[in-house]
């Protein structure tokens, strides 16, 4: 059965690129809608089924007032604005099965923008010069598929042919590609997880596997921590099991793993259950040992090499209390039922007894800047065991599930 896919860009100074493009797809037997982002006018190569003044407009610009103003900076904030707008409202018509774009830096910013508008799952395609290195920035937290494109996206010749072919292959191959249907919806809980907090997490997923849950496991590396909350806010997920918050601990000490302030926000947010747990705030995340910032290998601050790509730092006193209040703030806000699990014996493999971070004191500002910041009705249950602890991955999923039941009986369910 043909799709349809949606072509968006700069119809203006890459007609011939787009044509050509255009084409590939038409060959595979699907059609195609067209969406032009150009601010400088349009093309007479192939039909334009939306035309830029309209993808400003839903942006709130005007389109006509930028081209005046020839101001470059400004037209790329009115396209990044109304792209995803325009995108968003063409794909929940049914209009579009998945969606193909190519440019420079200024055209990728707005495409990705259109594309990160859309759910996880509709294919999305991204030609660009700026697909290599550091692609967060247009990837977010989406399933943005990014093509090199090679030679900068300026007209057909031996290279771009090949990159633009396989690319409408690949959109193409997505489009009909269908994914097997489940056997069975399950209620999601999404969890998160690192190295230090696998076995306690691994056991959790098992145990409420068997409950009848589908966990889905995140890598708590900052886009794993801002893409759960992307899910959470998109309300596909029934209940959070926070694991592993070490997120908050780069982002205190400015380490590379950071996701954030918004994180811990988004269950709160949507009133979605939430049990969170200290683990592996212990510790902050940097590169190699030359790329930790001078003024912590300066201070005299215990390290570990985790492996040769990444160097822990244990977190202070100072750190951890302010850890902790933020915590609590965070859960304050929540709208729905949250809870806290504190693991006594260390939130993290490093911090058990006797290991390389062990610090008690430390730890004991955490926790002391949790349970006095918390308003009154939030459980802060604490347990004499490590976070990987069988004991501790059994209460864990004990109170998960007692967090979801009372989300279950305040909806009247």
């Amino acid at each position: 059965m043909a799709k349809t896919v949606l072509m968006i860009g700069a119809f203006d100074t890459k007609g011939a690129e787009y044509a050509f493009l255009r084409e590939r797809i038409l060959e595979r037997g699907h059609e195609v809608v067209t969406v032009n982002t150009g601010v400088l006018g349009s093309t007479d190569r192939f039909g334009v089924d939306v035309e830029a003044d309209d993808v400003a407009a839903a942006g709130g610009g005007d389109l006509a007032a930028v081209r005046a103003n020839q101001d470059r900076g400004e037209a790329m904030k009115v396209m990044t604005a109304g792209a995803p707008v325009l995108l968003r409202r063409l794909w929940d018509e049914g209009r579009f099965d998945g969606v193909i774009g190519m440019g420079g830096t200024g055209g990728s910013t707005v495409i990705a923008a259109a594309m990160r508008a859309l759910p996880v799952g509709v294919p999305k395609v991204l030609v660009s010069t700026a697909a290599s290195g550091d692609t967060s920035a247009y990837v977010g937290t989406k399933d943005v598929a990014m093509v090199p494109s090679i030679v900068d996206v300026a007209g057909i010749n031996r290279i771009s042919r090949i990159i633009f072919s396989r690319a409408a292959g690949a959109v193409c191959g997505m489009v009909e590609a269908e994914p097997p249907a489940a056997d069975d919806e399950k209620p999601i809980i999404a969890a998160t997880m690192f190295g230090n907090t696998t076995d306690c997490v691994t056991a959790c997923a098992e145990a409420l596997g068997a409950k009848g849950y589908e966990v889905l496991v995140f890598h708590a590396t900052g886009a794993g921590g801002r893409t759960m909350e992307s899910l959470i806010d998109e309300g596909l997920v029934d209940g959070v099991l926070d694991i592993t918050t070490t997120e908050w601990a780069d982002e205190v000490c400015g380490g590379v793993f950071s996701a954030g302030t918004d994180r811990l926000s988004a269950p709160g947010r949507r009133g979605v259950p939430h049990l969170i747990v200290p683990g592996c705030v212990d510790m902050a995340n940097f590169g190699p040992m030359d790329t930790v910032p001078a003024k912590h290998r300066e201070a005299g601050r215990t390290f570990y090499e985790w492996n040769p790509s990444i160097t822990l730092m244990r977190t202070s006193v100072e750190e951890n209390a302010r850890i902790g209040r933020i915590f609590a703030e965070k859960a304050n806000e929540a709208e729905g039922p949250v809870a806290f699990l504190i693991p006594l014996r260390g939130v993290s493999i490093l911090d058990g007894d006797g290991q390389p971070f062990c610090d008690r004191e430390a730890d004991a500002a955490l926790f002391d800047a949790i349970k006095t910041g918390v308003r009154e009705g939030i459980d802060v249950v604490e347990l004499d065991a490590n976070i990987n602890d069988p004991a501790f991955s059994d209460k864990a999923v004990e109170m998960m599930l007692s967090l979801v039941d009372e989300a279950r009986k305040d909806l009247g369910v």
